[in-house]
């Protein structure tokens, strides 16, 4: 899994020299905006798919334990985490004007990564829920609301993030 962190250490000694050129840092800024997006979106994706699990191994113990009645519950969960997957990894690649070729304010700048962190945190909350849900007190009922919740939180979060780099913010 290729880590977002480190995407501007992979810069190669003739990409550092061309930034230099007039014109031509704009145009590999602009790809590596594209890019790390494109890497957030998909890591994204990849810790949401890996947090099924969790979810596929509830649903198991649910039919062993001839729980039933619960299983559709579920099955909207699933329905709405792959559409949230979905559209994170279907996302087009980076909006103009910030991944365009005009100068980037930094508050939209800072817009945007804050809206990234609130991705990454929302992410990591419903991976966290997915994986533990063989541990959880709750009754299945209640357990499917809330993994709904957190999954429309996070849709909400990506679609606010799509309208700050579209510019309707």
């Amino acid at each position: 899994m290729v880590d977002p962190a480190r995407h501007a250490d992979d810069r190669n000694f003739l990409e550092s020299i061309l930034r230099y050129i007039p014109g031509f840092r704009g145009y590999l800024e602009e790809e590596y905006r594209r890019e790390s997006d494109f890497l957030l979106r998909q890591w994204l994706a990849d810790q949401l798919q890996h947090g099924k699990r969790g979810l596929d191994e509830y649903l198991q113990s649910l039919v062993a334990a001839m729980k039933l009645d619960d299983l559709p519950a579920f099955e909207r969960v699933r329905a709405k985490l792959d559409g949230v997957i979905g559209a994170i990894r279907s996302a087009e690649r980076g909006y103009s004007p910030l991944f365009g070729f005009v100068r980037v304010r930094s508050e939209q700048l800072d817009q945007v990564y804050l809206a990234d962190q609130g991705l990454i945190d929302l992410v990591h909350q419903l991976a966290g829920q997915l994986e533990k849900l063989g541990a959880a007190d709750a009754t299945p009922s209640k357990l499917a609301v809330q993994l709904i919740q957190s999954i429309e939180a996070l849709g909400s979060q990506f679609r606010r993030r799509a309208e700050i780099l579209k510019g309707v913010d």
